[in-house]
């Protein structure tokens, strides 16, 4: 670490990290707070925080927030939402568990598309409508939902910003990743129900009447306006088609997110402070706060001491260097953002493939993707789409605290990294 500010913004940091868990303050202003004494005891500079693309605020996560966002709340004009939550409900016959599954897998599936943070902008509004229509706690919905988006996007290359930085690092495609990953993703999504239904099982209430209610409504009724629906779901489609077209385009997601943005609100006729005023500012917030937290990290040499003793550890082993990078990933990413996690260890991983004379089956890089991606379930904060679902949540006054998402969360992440473990041992090492 560089001197003693190293010390000191590991100390502010982790008296951050405190109070975000303690909840005695809000984390918002925990993480804008700790930003500021970053900046206050040198541990970065203004440069270094609002420009530098390694360790400053990342600014393509938060507009594609941001444009994501606008686009939603567009959508939410026309009665989607509403329309998805009723033809939901009725093909799970008002079923608790039913429906959860149901948006599991859609969660899941959409997420290997997408990204995982657009998939819960799109899905989270159509779940609270859900849970107010059967008298149900959103919460374990919203949380089962968070875990599916983060195992869904662990099985394509655009579908956690993690995998991206780790596919032009090590040269791999977009079928490398549905090859190699996708196939335990779907085994994972799978283990997730069961989970769920074990987890959840005390929120699965089954009310006769409000079912019976929902049963009878049509829900082509809730559609207010066909013409911006349209609208809307085009924009949306050229919007996705950007995403999955991102290595033929090169265009960044947040550069497809705000042009899709920008697009909606000149063709339509909704007023732009009303869509800017469903810009969840207060999310958008504590993701630079943390950004520029974890930038502090980076620049003192702490987090690359930690990757230095990673690296000692593992040696030249392959086996035994997959699953200590699985796991040591896993524990990581479910403290700091898995982003920057990726971006100062993708250098490293690589150093350590060529050490061990080159990794033909990449197994190095699946680990580490792994472990970003499936320790991100681990905790409130471990990946931005938890972020983004607590925000949806806190402003729709259905809050989920950091301990309700975390108790759940640290179980699905032992289970899915013990089983990704399993896998990487039997596909690279165990089989021929």
């Amino acid at each position: 670490m560089n001197d003693w500010h190293g010390w000191a913004a590991l100390v502010v940091f982790v008296g951050a990290y405190s109070l975000i868990i303690s909840e005695k303050i809000h984390r918002v202003a925990v993480a804008l707070g700790g930003a500021g004494l970053m900046l206050a005891i040198g541990a970065t500079d203004d440069v270094t925080a609002f420009y530098s693309e390694d360790s400053g605020i990342d600014w393509n996560v938060i507009f594609l927030l941001m444009g994501m966002m606008m686009i939603v709340g567009v959508l939410k004009k026309t009665g989607m939402f509403e329309y998805l939550a009723i033809w939901a409900v009725k093909r799970a016959r008002a079923r608790p568990y039913r429906v959860m599954a149901m948006l599991v897998v859609i969660t899941g599936f959409a997420s290997a598309l997408l990204d995982n943070v657009t998939t819960v902008l799109l899905i989270a509004p159509v779940t609270l409508l859900v849970c107010e229509r059967l008298a149900l706690p959103a919460a374990p919905f919203l949380i089962a939902e968070v875990f599916a988006s983060n195992i869904g996007g662990t099985a394509t290359l655009v579908g956690d910003p993690p995998n991206i930085i780790i596919a032009s690092r090590a040269g791999l495609t977009f079928n490398d990743f549905l090859i190699h990953l996708a196939p335990l993703s779907a085994v994972l999504i799978l283990l997730l129900l069961l989970l769920c239904r074990w987890l959840f099982r005390k929120s699965f209430v089954y009310d006769e009447d409000r079912a019976a209610e929902i049963m009878e409504l049509e829900e082509r009724e809730a559609i207010r306006d066909p013409r911006l629906l349209i609208q809307g779901l085009v924009v949306l489609a050229l919007v996705v088609a950007g995403f999955v077209l991102h290595p033929v385009l090169h265009y960044e997601p947040s550069i497809v997110a705000l042009l899709g943005a920008g697009l909606l609100v000149a063709v339509s006729a909704v007023e732009t402070g009303d869509v800017l005023a469903e810009v969840e500012w207060p999310t958008l917030a504590f993701f630079a706060g943390l950004f520029v937290m974890i930038g502090g990290l980076i620049d003192t040499g702490v987090v690359d001491e930690v990757s230095k003793a990673l690296a000692g550890v593992i040696g030249t082993n392959e086996l035994a260097g997959s699953m200590t990078m699985l796991g040591a990933s896993a524990v990581l990413s479910g403290v700091v953002d898995n982003i920057p996690y990726v971006a100062t260890m993708a250098p490293i991983t690589s150093d350590l493939v060529q050490n061990m004379g080159g990794d033909s089956d990449h197994v190095m890089w699946w680990a580490l993707a792994l472990g970003t991606d499936l320790g991100g379930n681990a905790t409130a904060i471990g990946a931005s789409a938890n972020v983004v679902v607590l925000g949806i949540a806190e402003r729709n006054r259905r809050p989920i605290s950091f301990w309700q998402f975390t108790k759940y969360g640290l179980v699905v992440t032992a289970v899915t990294v013990v089983v990704a473990m399993a896998y990487v041992w039997l596909r690279y090492f165990g089989w021929g």
